[in-house]
């Protein structure tokens, strides 16, 4: 078992989490959240059985490259939850296994990108959570025609 993980994408977490669209991952605070086994990431959060598993024991970058996906870990595992982007975890780890990582993240930088852009153009103060749900549950259609209605001059 490695002591030290390490994944090369932590914007997208082992169960499927959009850390890279998460409100605490774009804070500047001791409280920032580095993503998924990201920079000195077992300070803040030392124990996770996702990771154990996923990269600890088996050098994956998310669960559904493993063949025993969805595993009784998964079960319900994006339903009941208070943390909103927690929602698309299992549709994301479905996504990566039918069109692959490479795919999914190149889908996800892109709605990273726009997120980046909101923050950056819009943000008041008080919206980055705002911004980072809609990065994160909107189709990335919509997004896209939002970025150019809020381009287009008035």
């Amino acid at each position: 078992m490695k002591s030290n993980p390490v994944k090369m994408y932590p914007v997208i977490a082992c169960c499927g989490i959009d850390c890279g669209l998460c409100p605490r991952y774009y804070i500047n605070s001791p409280s920032r959240c580095p993503g998924c086994v990201g920079e000195n990431f077992f300070e803040k959060h030392p124990s996770c059985p996702i990771i154990t598993c996923c990269v600890k024991k088996k050098s994956l970058e998310t669960c559904a490259e493993c063949v025993e996906f969805p595993c009784g870990r998964m079960e319900a595992w994006d339903q009941d939850d208070s943390f909103v982007t927690h929602r698309r975890s299992l549709a994301n780890l479905k996504d990566i296994r039918e069109r692959g990582l490479a795919s999914f993240l190149q889908q996800q930088l892109e709605r990273i990108h726009i997120l980046e852009g909101l923050l950056e153009k819009f943000d008041d103060g008080r919206s980055k959570s705002f911004y980072c749900l809609a990065a994160a549950l909107l189709p990335l259609k919509d997004l896209r025609l939002s970025l150019i209605h809020i381009s287009e001059p008035t």
